[in-house]
């Protein structure tokens, strides 16, 4: 078991580190975040990116897709963990419609999200339709990460959560986007849901990190929704998802004992009285 550090002894995870993790064969870890509770103990674990995902539309907020969260709610989830985290690079995505619109828009939204939630960098979904913004927000000093394959918050485009570029045009494409995002200046890249073949393709490709999820074990690091790995989300079970706890039976159980020591006048005791 590995000892915690002081907060003076830790050393801050920055994106050239992550670069350099991948230079040197060394795994990236990712998980995400959307509370300083939470967050709180993410990072105390050790872990080397935290991202505020928009999938806190879903798992926070109970919507079906990514794509109902505004901007100031990904601004209140992403200041929640920057306040927590000592060690971890702190990436927040940018909500849909915050920069599909054009590059100046987008730059704007960057810089707000920065402002106000103090986040390390920023996450886009998409490759060329989307270069430029992502070359004009890194020009105004915000770190990017990529985000391909399976794209949420294009969920409507595509119609389904299945695979994606499993056919060779829509696989070249991703490769092509990939390499289009590295040039642009990128740090990284999520891949989501592709072939493993294809992301290890990628990953070997590329000077920067890969990060999968869902993409096979060749990627540099890899992603996983916190709940999820928890087993806090019942009936979500895709075939990446590995569950390290069954936390949702831990919570249940606990919140019936709370009930029932209430209801029988157990608790409070004299000892928890003042």
């Amino acid at each position: 078991m590995s000892v915690a550090k002081k907060d003076d002894e830790i050393k801050k995870i920055t994106t050239h580190r992550l670069v350099s993790m991948k230079q040197l064969g060394e795994k990236i870890s990712m998980l995400t975040a959307y509370d300083f509770t939470m967050a709180t103990l993410v990072d105390q674990a050790g872990m080397d990116i935290i991202l505020i995902g928009d999938s806190a539309s879903n798992v926070m907020a109970g919507h079906e897709t990514t794509l109902s969260i505004t901007m100031e709610q990904m601004i209140y989830h992403a200041a929640s963990v920057v306040r927590a985290a000592r060690r971890a690079l702190v990436v927040c995505d940018m909500p849909f419609g915050t920069y599909q619109v054009n590059a100046t828009e987008g730059v704007k939204n960057a810089i707000r999200m920065v402002q106000e939630s103090g986040c390390d960098a920023l996450k886009l979904e998409g490759g060329v339709e989307i270069v430029d913004t992502v070359k004009r927000i890194i020009n105004a000093g915000i770190p990017v990460m990529g985000h391909l394959g399976l794209t949420p918050q294009s969920i409507h485009k595509f119609g389904t959560y299945a695979v994606r570029a499993k056919e060779d045009a829509e696989a070249e494409k991703l490769v092509s986007d990939a390499h289009a995002l590295e040039e642009a200046g990128c740090f990284a890249v999520v891949l989501e849901k592709i072939p493993a073949a294809l992301a290890a393709r990628v990953t070997s490709e590329l000077s920067i990190p890969t990060i999968g999820i869902g993409a096979g074990g060749a990627t540099d690091g890899q992603v996983l929704v916190v709940q999820d790995m928890l087993g806090m989300n019942q009936g979500f079970k895709p075939k990446f998802l590995r569950q390290y706890a069954n936390l949702a039976e831990t919570i249940t159980s606990a919140v019936q004992s709370y009930i029932h020591d209430v209801k029988t006048n157990d608790f409070p005791n004299e000892k928890e009285s003042y």
